[in-house]
């Protein structure tokens, strides 16, 4: 059972109206969902609120009074939760005081942060579960003309974004004028001065995102601020690519390596002039070996079923330690 709220822009812009694989309940507020919302956490096996879910802290409040075997909190932007928990003691979706109540913590970043958010806010348990691709839709297509091109980029305009894809892309696309470049992305101002042969989408369509990435030489990815100071923090962009075979250039940041190999499955520029070296003097075999090479990397470690797996396994964990922890207390008593 999935609870969505429904607000202006994902209702225009919704692309799985009707999950195969769950039952989407959307509502306009709150307290009308709230019966059903009690009904379903009353026999739940696991019950899991995501950040920036619009009524997250009374969700979870809802979540911890329940009879739910496992609370979950599972959140997208760690690196953003923890510096606002850090500043503020709460956030828009959780508040501190919440968070030693959850049985476990989920999160699309991993490495040292888990561990902090142990030891600073009292988390049992915090849990790498990162984002992950459906192998059925995200897979390599024939080159398509709309979609070729020498570079692509996809992502929504980010201020602290913006300066690398100026540095990367316009100023590869400006030494190469005969090239063609395409970035695909909403929210960009009008004062963005975008090259010629630069061609901006302001909304792709997610069935074109594979089309996209097969038809592009090269990918580009780009990694928001706080998640390369935390590093360990792989966008969906970044596997959704790699499983079409695409060639991806990216940014550098901690933890990337553990991802992927750099110079065989992911290339990391230091700055334009390589991008601009990697598209004249790389031939089409060598590009496309590197992206087979991240394809085959990302189909055993980061497909939708693997992501399953480590969830359930999590889940069983939280389980056991539960039943441990009654069995102690009942022993003491």
């Amino acid at each position: 059972m999935f609870f969505e709220k429904d607000v202006e822009w994902y209702a225009s812009n919704r692309d799985l109206p009707e999950p195969a694989f769950c039952e989407l309940k959307l509502y306009t507020r709150w307290a009308d969902a709230l019966p059903l919302v009690r009904r379903e956490l009353a026999s739940a096996d696991v019950a899991m609120v995501g950040s920036y879910f619009p009524d997250g802290i009374a969700a979870i409040e809802e979540m911890l009074d329940s009879k739910a075997a496992i609370r979950a909190f599972y959140d997208i932007d760690t690196p953003i939760t923890f510096a606002t928990l850090r500043e503020r003691g709460t956030s828009d979706y959780v508040r501190v005081d919440q968070l030693p109540a959850l049985d476990l913590y989920f999160s699309f970043t991993g490495g040292p942060i888990l561990g902090e958010l142990e030891r600073r806010f009292g988390v049992r348990r915090a849990a790498p579960l990162y984002c992950s691709f459906d192998p059925e839709r995200y897979h390599s297509y024939p080159r398509a003309l709309r979609f070729a091109c020498a570079m692509s980029y996809m992502g929504t305009y980010a201020p602290d974004r913006q300066p690398k894809l100026e540095d990367f892309l316009f100023s590869a696309a400006s030494a190469l004028p005969e090239e063609k470049f395409i970035v695909a992305g909403p929210q960009y101002p009008r004062h963005v001065l975008w090259p010629r042969n630069v061609r901006h989408t302001v909304h792709l369509n997610p069935r074109w995102h594979p089309h996209l990435y097969s038809s592009s030489r090269l990918t580009l990815n780009l990694t928001r601020r706080d998640m390369v100071l935390a590093g360990y923090s792989p966008s969906v962009r970044l596997f959704e690519a790699a499983a079409c075979g695409a060639t991806i250039v990216s940014d550098n940041w901690p933890g990337l390596d553990s991802f992927f190999e750099p110079g065989r499955e992911i290339l990391l520029p230091a700055s334009a002039g390589e991008i601009v070296r990697y598209i004249r003097e790389l031939d089409e075999q060598g590009l496309r070996s590197i992206g087979r090479a991240a394809q085959e990397r990302v189909l055993a470690s980061h497909t939708s079923r693997q992501r399953a797996i480590e969830f359930e396994g999590e889940v069983e964990n939280a389980q056991r330690g539960e039943n441990v922890s009654l069995m102690n207390s009942k022993a003491i008593s």
